[in-house]
């Protein structure tokens, strides 16, 4: 049985298109990669962790109303490992997240 999406879970306040599809850029993150991500890294650590930051400065993602920097990137994905661990809490499971990425 599949882990709950995050993308589906409640937003605090009505989502925009990039909110969305921030979730399920999170959801698609494999299992082996969460496990090297590292919560004490600063902006340059996770930025190459993730390997999809622009030059600029702001995660590339298509189909978004705007770009996401690396404030909200720590922010929803702080969020994500939260969300993660509550479900795994309550499945009495590691979850299965396990996809490519």
């Amino acid at each position: 049985m599949p882990s709950p999406a995050f993308e589906d879970a409640p937003y605090a306040a009505p989502p925009d298109e990039t909110d969305v599809n921030l979730r399920a850029y999170f959801d698609s993150i494999s299992e082996s990669k969460l496990e090297r991500l590292d919560p004490n890294w600063g902006d340059e650590g996770l930025r190459s962790w993730d390997g999809n930051f622009r030059i600029d400065g702001s995660l590339m993602m298509v189909c978004c109303d705007r770009d996401v920097g690396i404030d909200e990137y720590r922010r929803v994905l702080n969020e994500f490992l939260a969300f993660r661990r509550s479900a795994q809490q309550r499945c009495g499971t590691r979850g299965e997240v396990s996809r490519e990425g």
